[in-house]
């Protein structure tokens, strides 16, 4: 049936669900040309068959699709599987954000969390921490709250060497020099007693006899910031020296408890 009636900007706008405003701006980017624009007026009229096209832009556009994707994907309406492979990558792009969107919702909550609680007051001491002999695993994880799969790694190994464990506290090792964004590495450590004997992955060595300044705090290890600032405003103030890797004491840990309020840490800084 020949069309014998284009529909003005508005009628066209209604049964679309495009604004008035969208159909002028599709119109200039070359996405949706009207059907006709009258010459004296500007007025902009479209053909029925234009519904469809301009239906498959707005739910282009609701996903998140910029007008130039969508320039670029109009083409391929007759083309389902290409189509469909368009929108499973915008999918998986869709859910990668909508996950760094999550990690800065939690840090929020975080920073929320330490602005209303009272201020962490970590008890700060420079002490001499005795030669330790430990079965250690070292290894690069992707962030610093990636430890634990470190952790993990590493009692799977003693379990399956059988390594007995001594008494005394475990501890995490951080040997870069800086900062890292990613690929911290790190070495996860336990006691054990004078003839405890590893294999790869695991070693055996002895922690020196090192002076420490040591900050205590107890909670959630997401005090790290405000303790690790405490501690080197500390260390500043005294005169001291960094001298060696830093590295945290666990002394009530998720091996302890499951409320992480009763998490009690050391981070260690040797001195000289």
């Amino acid at each position: 049936m020949t069309e014998t009636r284009l529909l003005r900007i508005g009628e066209f706008s209604t049964l679309t669900r495009l604004s008035a405003r969208m159909l002028r701006y599709y119109d200039a980017n070359g996405v949706l040309i009207p059907a006709a624009t009258d010459d004296v007026t500007g007025h902009r009229f479209y053909a029925a068959s234009q519904v469809r096209e301009a239906t498959l832009i707005r739910q282009l556009r609701d996903v998140g699709f910029s007008v130039s994707a969508i320039a670029a994907l109009l083409p391929l309406r007759e083309n389902p599987e290409a189509l469909g492979r368009a929108l499973a990558v915008q999918r998986d792009q869709l859910i990668a954000d909508a996950e760094a969107a999550r990690r800065r919702i939690a840090e929020i909550d975080r920073l929320i969390s330490q602005t209303n609680r009272r201020a962490i007051m970590a008890e700060i001491t420079v002490t001499t921490h005795p030669a330790q002999r430990v079965v250690a695993l070292r290894t690069t994880i992707d962030t610093y709250a990636d430890e634990h799969k470190a952790w993990i790694a590493a009692m799977e190994a003693i379990r399956a060497q059988g390594i007995p464990l001594a008494s005394g506290l475990c501890g995490a090792t951080f040997h870069d020099l800086e900062y890292r964004e990613a690929d911290v590495d790190i070495e996860v450590w336990e006691p054990v007693g004078p003839d405890a004997v590893a294999a790869d992955p695991l070693t055996i060595r002895e922690i020196p006899e090192q002076k420490v300044a040591v900050a205590t705090f107890r909670g959630g290890y997401d005090q790290f910031g405000p303790v690790n600032e405490e501690l080197a405003e500390y260390i500043a103030a005294s005169g001291l020296e960094f001298a060696g890797p830093m590295y945290n004491r666990y002394l009530v840990g998720p091996a302890d408890t499951q409320n992480t309020d009763e998490y009690v840490t050391e981070v260690c800084v040797p001195v000289a």
